[in-house]
């Protein structure tokens, strides 16, 4: 009984298949068409050109055979340098002095005698909201030299003091039913008193060490 397959018979379906697109490459594209749609995508690309279509569609299918890569573990940014932290610490502290004043004027009309101005409380809540988003800046700065960093948690405590008389004051010129202790408290508010200025010398000394460097 003869075993094989004659010379002029037909190749088996597979191998009619798979022939050009082994001329073609590897198994790898072979098995990225199949991943994209099966056999119905080899099916149709013979009907519509053979080699030539699998040769166009090449370079679209590399980046989905590629593998991937990880990513990288993220550099950690440069620390910034004395100087810089220096310039960025009295930048802010610039703005705090100069918005203490309209606060101090704030603080002082609640203290008038007689009633209170029209308007000084708001006053004195327009000049929180200034305050508060620069003691906010001020902790946000990314200060790392010993010096530098007792400099700011100083001057956040000398604002954060700016802040309570801003309230209090505001408390005291609009309570409705005022009472001996409470107006005596209020007549001897007269502004921020020595915390501002313990914060602008704080601003001059770490200006003139700018100025130096």
């Amino acid at each position: 009984m003869r075993t094989g397959t004659a010379p002029d018979a037909p190749a088996p379906r597979g191998a009619r298949q798979f022939g050009g697109s082994r001329r073609l490459g590897d198994a790898r594209w072979l098995g990225g068409l199949r991943w994209l749609g099966g056999s119905r995508w080899l099916g149709g690309l013979r009907r519509l050109g053979g080699s030539r279509w699998l040769a166009a569609v090449r370079p679209l299918l590399r980046p989905l055979l590629r593998p991937r890569r990880r990513p990288g573990p993220t550099p950690t940014p440069a620390c910034p340098s004395r100087a810089h932290q220096l310039r960025a610490l009295v930048a802010v502290l610039d703005e705090a002095v100069a918005a203490q004043r309209p606060a101090d004027e704030a603080v002082a009309a609640c203290g008038e005698p007689g009633p209170p101005a029209r308007g000084a409380a708001r006053d004195c809540g327009l000049q929180s909201i200034t305050l508060h988003r620069l003691r906010a800046r001020l902790q946000d700065l990314r200060t790392t030299d010993p010096d530098l960093v007792a400099a700011q948690a100083r001057a956040a405590r000398l604002l954060a003091y700016d802040l309570w008389m801003l309230r209090a004051s505001m408390n005291l010129a609009c309570t409705t039913h005022p009472v001996d202790r409470t107006e005596a408290a209020r007549l001897r508010l007269n502004g921020l008193g020595r915390p501002a200025d313990d914060l602008r010398r704080l601003r001059d000394s770490l200006r003139a060490e700018l100025s130096g460097a």
